[in-house]
């Protein structure tokens, strides 16, 4: 009883059944065949592309692949290709289902994939009962995630394009209040330069003794040096160092600006996408081969289930007897 499955009854049992499993293994091949088939199953066809990003910054410890991966996954890019493609009705999800959200949320997830791969690149699947559709579907994707990151980067340089703006217009109002002072002392106190004309002055007060005309110029001018001439002095001070940071802000601001008007594209494709000339899904042979064993070996078991039911009445009957 304990080897009544053994491969000696095995044998036994397949020859003694062989017509039935003949039978049962016909049946499971055309069956199998039928249900594999365009009828029941939508054969799908996939198209792949390889890439890598570029011209982006990672956030966090993300590396920049996981930052693709993640905008790629993004609800906006989703959303651009179900409504460019009207990818609910090319998938015949019906829009008036109670579930039509979360069943096109779930159909895109079976048919769209976005993986990384060991080499640190971008892997893009998309399967469509469709090839041109599976191809065209990618190129998209790509399309609107360059769309994505450059809007990001334009919303980040724009802030600090704005900021830039903003700080220099200050400098630049500070900067022409200096000058405006300036010119009032140059106007006013006759003071333009303050270290040469106090040479100036000291000379000419020297070599005339204090007794002409121009030791009056000089003397008068000594006195709106004395009175005015550090401020001055510091006027000069200021003028220059608020000129050099605003220059070295300038040539930032318009790095910004340059950022802000670029119209890079943020990947690099290394397998561009292309369109299938036969399906991927289903693989019939598989689905015919694997049917067709469990046919059988399901057929054994339940034979063989038969046979040692009889072998028990067998033995019950002669005991009895």
């Amino acid at each position: 009883m304990d080897n009544f499955f053994n491969s000696k009854n095995i044998i036994e049992i397949v020859l003694k059944w062989r017509l039935q499993l003949a039978v049962v293994v016909v049946a499971a091949i055309l069956l199998s065949v039928l249900f594999s088939s365009p009828i029941f199953i939508t054969p799908l066809y996939k198209s792949t592309c390889l890439l890598y990003p570029s011209n982006i910054s990672p956030y966090s410890d993300e590396s920049e692949t996981e930052q693709s991966l993640q905008i790629f996954q993004s609800r906006d890019i989703r959303d651009s290709l179900v409504k460019k493609f009207n990818l609910a009705k090319h998938w015949g999800i019906d829009s008036s289902y109670t579930h039509f959200e979360s069943t096109l949320v779930w159909e895109y997830s079976q048919r769209v994939h976005v993986n990384k791969t060991p080499f640190e690149a971008v892997e893009i699947e998309i399967w469509d009962q469709d090839p041109i559709m599976a191809r065209d579907l990618i190129n998209a994707m790509i399309e609107a995630y360059n769309k994505k990151i450059r809007a990001m980067h334009k919303e980040k340089f724009g802030e600090v394009v704005f900021n830039y703006n903003y700080i220099m217009g200050v400098k630049r109002g500070f900067l022409d209040s200096l000058k405006t002072r300036a010119e009032e002392l140059g106007i006013k106190y006759g003071i333009l330069q303050y270290e040469a004309q106090t040479r100036e002055v000291l000379r000419a007060y020297l070599s005339t003794g204090g007794g002409s005309v121009r030791s009056a110029e000089a003397k008068a001018m000594k006195k709106n040096l004395e009175e005015k001439g550090g401020e001055m002095l510091l006027l000069s001070e200021m003028m220059r160092s608020e000129a050099g940071a605003f220059s070295a802000m300038k040539m930032d601001a318009d790095r910004a600006l340059l950022d802000y008007n670029r119209d890079y594209t943020y990947v690099n494709v290394l397998s561009k996408p292309f369109v299938a000339d036969r399906k991927a899904y289903p693989i019939r042979w598989i689905i015919v081969v694997f049917s067709t064993l469990a046919a059988f070996f399901m057929a054994i078991l339940i034979i063989g289930a038969i046979e040692r039911s009889k072998f028990r009445s067998f033995s019950t009957e002669r005991n009895e007897g």
